[in-house]
């Protein structure tokens, strides 16, 4: 390491010439490639890079968790103790108590039958932190500590009552519990909204700082990275390409590979802070320090909506309408209580024009795809596709069947969506077999044929057709679900978080498909995503949702640079910027915005 990145005190830890091999039937497949990092107290090191790079690898060798057929050489040294030479049962004691890890996916990460306190309190007395009748208040400080609202009472109920973002706060608390010197973190906001996501960064932020904690931060978002990351370290095929402090890393990066992952990243213009939150343009010092987390989900009810492009835009352009929604509503009856997902919404999409519905976790974005797919009964209002109501299938008539046929779909995981025990070709050709093609019964030379078409179009190689899902990246597969939505030529596709499991070259890739296909076929799209520069990046278009309801409307490069409403002033402010000048004005705007609705 440089002298410009070596701070004058020791390193919490200290990786040198790290490889990882694991031993398979088919060879020996190198995974990590003499990697060498150290990390010190109270900073926040970022590893990055695409699936596949070796970052968790990395991060697992640590805690030594990889399985039997991995071969780990190099050493990993802890506050001066090589882990390697340790005994299982002293690993034990460093796990958790030393070294603590936060998960990705805070639901496979809890027990879902045990209570939360009890899950916390098992730590604690696993590692004889606190005697037992301590251990149970102990557990209600950590959550205090971590955000949670009601302590007391949260850590009487269990994972499924809480949110995304609260899930992963108790992670955090579990993982603080021993005060660890060390948290490896693991992609932990992928699963989680821009709002959820800052709340958590801003929480990863205050804990380096406040307990000196050092934090090895698992990520192939370079906005989290920007947000709060002191080092940054890329890499690639099991090699450390690049290292340097963040900023110097995120603006001028060095290594070929570095630059080629930046420029993937798809990027929101910056936004008019001055008159968005009254933070000066091009001052990044103006960053204010939060004392808690911030919490957009829990602030006050926001009312009225904004419309900066009209409701009418396909009138007004001329064009007949692919999508129309005329005071929808969609609600939902249990145990006597009834909960409106979806709020008397209108919203009309043109023939060949992309809109982008943004918002946060339980806004109703799915729900409305899900009604505009006629998969959620209406308990009001109307949802019409090419002019034909949306009603059960059961009911439809034939112009009605036509009309849904022209509907295709693109759904959030290209692995659960495609059926392991077809064929691409078989995935692919289904919509034929469901519905003919071109208003007569498609045979089985029409359909290899026409899947032929789709993988030239959707750029994957003509063989992959005898393949079958799990032989496939998650981009291949997303491009194999892309030709499986344009089988029938649509004129309507609902694209529900297509991109938001992809790594970010491997988004833009299938960004860029779409794209081109939308240019070729000229078919209309709703687009449901909360990433906000993705959405930028494709849409026409942007519609934000709040509580069941659209907010604001208008065209993405209005609403998302200057949003007239609070919540989508406060929703931009949260959508983190790989950029560390403008995602510095963004937390700054953040903290503003935050307070003005306190």
């Amino acid at each position: 390491m440089s002298s410009e990145t070596t701070p004058a005190r020791e390193p919490v830890l200290d990786i040198t010439d790290l490889t990882v091999d694991f031993h398979t039937d088919n060879g020996v497949i190198p995974a990590v490639k003499g990697i060498s990092l150290t990390l010190y107290p109270g900073e926040v090191l970022a590893l990055v890079g695409e699936s596949g790079s070796g970052k968790s690898v990395t991060s697992m060798a640590v805690l030594r968790l990889l399985p039997g057929t991995a071969k780990v050489g190099g050493t990993i040294r802890f506050a001066g103790k090589d882990l390697a030479t340790l005994s299982e049962a002293k690993m034990n004691g460093v796990r958790g108590k030393d070294i603590a890890m936060v998960f990705q996916e805070p639901m496979t990460a809890l027990n879902p039958t045990m209570r939360i306190g009890d899950q916390i309190t098992e730590v604690l007395l696993n590692h004889d932190i606190c005697p037992k009748d301590r251990a149970w208040e102990r557990a209600v400080e950590l959550l205090g500590r971590v955000g949670i609202p009601e302590p007391e009472r949260r850590a009487k109920g269990y994972p499924h009552e809480l949110s995304g973002g609260q899930r992963q706060r108790v992670v955090i608390a579990i993982a603080l519990a021993c005060n660890p010197r060390i948290i490896i973190a693991d992609e932990p906001t992928t699963a989680l909204d821009v709002t959820v996501q800052a709340e958590i960064l801003d929480l990863i932020r205050g804990l380096a700082a406040e307990s000196n904690t050092a934090f090895l931060l698992v990520t192939h978002n370079m906005g989290v990275v920007a947000d709060v990351a002191d080092r940054v370290a890329v890499m690639f095929r099991g090699n450390l390409v690049e290292e340097g402090p963040a900023e110097r890393v995120l603006l001028a990066p060095e290594a070929d590979y570095s630059r080629r992952l930046l420029d993937a990243v798809p990027k929101l213009p910056e936004a008019a802070w001055s008159e968005i939150a009254g933070i000066e343009e091009g001052v990044p010092g103006q960053v204010l320090q939060l004392d808690g987390a911030l919490s957009i989900t829990e602030s006050a009810p926001i009312d009225g909506a904004v419309s900066v492009s009209d409701a009418e835009f396909a009138r007004a352009h001329g064009t007949d309408s692919a999508l129309e929604l005329i005071d929808a509503t969609v609600q939902y009856t249990r145990k006597g209580s009834t909960f409106t997902a979806l709020d008397a919404v209108s919203l009309t999409i043109a023939r060949g024009e992309i809109v982008g519905l943004v918002g946060e976790s339980g806004s109703g974005k799915s729900t409305l795809g899900r009604a505009a797919l006629g998969l959620a009964p209406l308990a009001g209002g109307t949802v019409n596709i090419f002019g034909q109501p949306v009603r059960d299938r059961a009911l439809l008539n034939r112009r009605e069947r036509q009309a849904r046929a022209r509907v295709g779909v693109i759904f959030q995981d290209p692995g659960s969506s495609l059926d392991p025990r077809m064929t691409i070709a078989d995935c692919i050709a289904e919509p034929l077999v469901v519905h003919g093609w071109q208003g007569k019964r498609a045979s089985s030379a029409l359909r290899r044929k026409r899947v032929a078409e789709l993988l030239d179009a959707v750029e994957l190689p003509r063989d992959f057709a005898d393949r079958y899902p799990h032989e496939l990246s998650g981009g291949q597969r997303q491009r194999v679900g892309l030709a499986r939505s344009i089988a029938l030529e649509p004129g309507l596709i609902i694209a529900d978080e297509p991109t938001s499991a992809l790594d970010v070259s491997v988004q833009a890739s299938v960004l860029a498909v779409l794209r081109e296909l939308q240019e070729r076929y000229g078919f209309a799209c709703l687009f449901i995503s909360h990433d906000l520069a993705v959405v930028h990046d494709i849409a026409h278009r942007v519609a934000v949702m709040y509580r069941g309801g659209i907010v604001e409307e208008g065209l993405s490069s209005d609403v998302l640079v200057r949003p007239q409403h609070e919540y989508s002033k406060r929703l931009l402010a949260s959508a983190p910027s790989p950029d560390p000048v403008e995602q510095a004005r963004r937390r700054a705007a953040r903290a503003v915005l935050a307070e003005s609705v306190a």
